[in-house]
């Protein structure tokens, strides 16, 4: 199918059928995955009341992703403190901040392969590190930022007060975040040496 500049629609079906309406037939969440990386844009809409679920369906797609034995990208580590910072009052910059991360890794995937192949044995991840080093300094200036509007430390915790383990812990979450980083470079690192299989 030739791309188009605008999105393909998805409609999602109460019977939980997925219809491409480009192509006219029913799709997989396998088959959206492919066009995911095939750079082919969509937004899935329930079919009943026209809401736009795109986002719900693209984390169902990467949750399949990760049941799958040798796919996961997500370390336990990251997970759990990505569910950390939901309610929490750095909730509104961590999209950003991963958005950001993603997408210097993106635009330096073919440098990276290059530098492998190059220079295997040697470490190829230099550039990697830096642009990690930026995202953290960034991170950590947004950080300060917020500080002031973050409830201070008392002798008495609230429960209903969610911020208050970023206020006792905001140095642990930033070292928590530099820890996934790493393992997500170990990671990248691993998976360079492996034989590919094509």
């Amino acid at each position: 199918m030739a791309k188009t500049d605008q999105p393909t629609t998805i409609k999602k079906y109460a019977n939980r059928r997925l219809y491409n309406t480009g192509t006219s037939t029913y799709v997989t969440l396998e088959d959206l995955a492919s066009m995911v990386k095939d750079g082919e844009d969509f937004l899935v809409y329930d079919a009943k009341t026209g809401d736009d679920i795109t986002r719900q369906v693209l984390a169902q797609i990467i949750f399949e992703q990760e049941n799958k034995a040798g796919q996961n990208l997500l370390p336990t580590t990251f997970l759990r403190q990505l569910i950390r910072f939901y309610g929490d009052s750095m909730q509104m910059v961590v999209p950003k901040y991963l958005e950001q991360s993603i997408d210097s890794l993106t635009r330096e995937q073919e440098k990276f392969r290059k530098q492998m192949t190059n220079t295997f044995g040697m470490t190829p991840f230099a550039p990697l590190e830096e642009t990690v080093r930026r995202n953290m300094e960034l991170f950590q200036q947004t950080f300060s930022m917020f500080k002031p509007f973050v409830p201070p430390r008392g002798g008495a915790t609230e429960p209903e007060k969610t911020p208050e383990p970023a206020a006792s812990s905001g140095g642990d979450n930033i070292d928590d975040l530099r820890r996934q980083m790493k393992e997500m470079q170990d990671r990248l690192e691993r998976m360079s040496h492996e034989p590919k299989g094509e």
